[in-house]
């Protein structure tokens, strides 16, 4: 439960949010949201999965997320031929002293940037299992803690390309959230060409903020307080996709919580230290879609997990309004 303290330094944090994604939109035209989605995976210590055609900004996008954060920031870039030992490390045998020494891989860094994750193997991508979810990295018997704050912005093109192979089900889950870039508006994208017809604007972008300053965000939003209407509402919604007659495959325990944490965000980037239905019904979409497996019969009719979701959130009941604030300390009993 938060105090007065730690609300009021919840606003001196948001404004630090409202830096990084100022700095993150002047290179990304006319996508506010998916800025906003993005900066809210960070918050809630997530994973974010970038799925579009080529060439409308995923890789533009993760690498201004990372450079307006003054962080370490590794790029790998997946293709067939990459093995799990270049992301994760490898033991080399040090001939001086006589001994096997770990040399870490790409995966060693606070905001990790994986271009085009479905080129590799399937093999490739289960390294990434380990590091996603316990943020660690068990090489030779030795666990070897990855730093904090640690996040993986991943790309991907369609799975109907040509030399792609679909992520899994236990790595789809391991992302908090799923955004699409789109086609820009004509004018985002008039924009664009004056923007980025010279020089890239990557180039100029100075950091909004610390990985300290991130760090104490994080905090910040594992304060948040969350009513139980508004959990047992969470609930009530992936518990929806599982018995949908429309999904094969519902969303998992993990997709509660990640869509619990996304809430907390969101919240929390509003400047408030306690949740509402609004919040969860905003993150719903982005959150659980990637998690779904519409039945055959589905997609015959062309129906999507995102539309699923939206009739999801039509069918549940949302909470009538209630004490969703934390209560002030006179008004608690011990």
């Amino acid at each position: 439960m938060t105090t007065f303290d730690e609300r009021a330094g919840l606003s001196d944090l948001t404004s630090t949010a409202e830096r990084v994604r100022a700095s993150v939109e002047a290179v990304i035209e006319g996508k506010p949201e998916v800025v906003r989605t993005a900066l809210t995976v960070l918050l809630a210590e997530g994973h974010l999965l970038i799925e579009d055609v080529p060439g409308v900004g995923k890789t533009m996008l993760a690498k201004a997320l990372a450079r307006s954060v003054d962080c370490s920031v590794r790029r790998i870039q997946f293709t067939p031929d990459l093995l799990p030992s270049d992301i994760t490390g490898v033991s080399v045998f040090d001939q001086e002293r006589r001994e096997f020494e770990f040399r870490p891989g790409a995966i060693f860094a606070q905001i990790v940037i994986g271009d085009e994750i479905n080129r590799a193997s399937p093999k490739t991508q289960s390294a990434l299992l380990e590091s996603m979810e316990e943020r660690q990295v068990t090489a030779d018997g030795r666990t070897h803690e990855l730093p904090s704050p640690f996040m993986v912005v991943a790309t991907q093109n369609p799975v109907e390309m040509e030399g792609t192979y679909p992520l899994p089900e236990a790595q789809r889950d391991r992302f908090m959230a799923r955004v699409s870039m789109g086609y820009p508006s004509p004018e985002a994208e008039l924009r664009m060409l004056d923007l980025h017809g010279g020089v890239s604007p990557l180039d100029d972008l100075q950091p909004a903020a610390h990985a300290h300053d991130i760090v104490k965000l994080i905090e910040a939003v594992r304060a948040v307080h969350v009513a139980e209407s508004v959990r047992r509402y969470a609930v009530d919604l992936v518990n929806g996709t599982r018995h949908h007659p429309e999904l094969r495959l519902g969303a998992s325990p993990r997709g509660t919580l990640h869509l619990l944490r996304a809430a907390k965000a969101t919240a929390a980037l509003a400047g408030r230290d306690y949740t509402l239905p609004d919040d969860v019904r905003a993150q719903a979409v982005p959150v659980l879609a990637h998690r779904l497996l519409p039945t055959a019969q589905a997609q015959l009719n062309r129906r999507t997990p995102e539309q699923i979701v939206l009739d999801i959130l039509r069918l549940t009941p949302v909470p009538v309004p209630e004490q969703t604030a934390p209560r002030p300390p006179e008004a608690r009993r011990p």
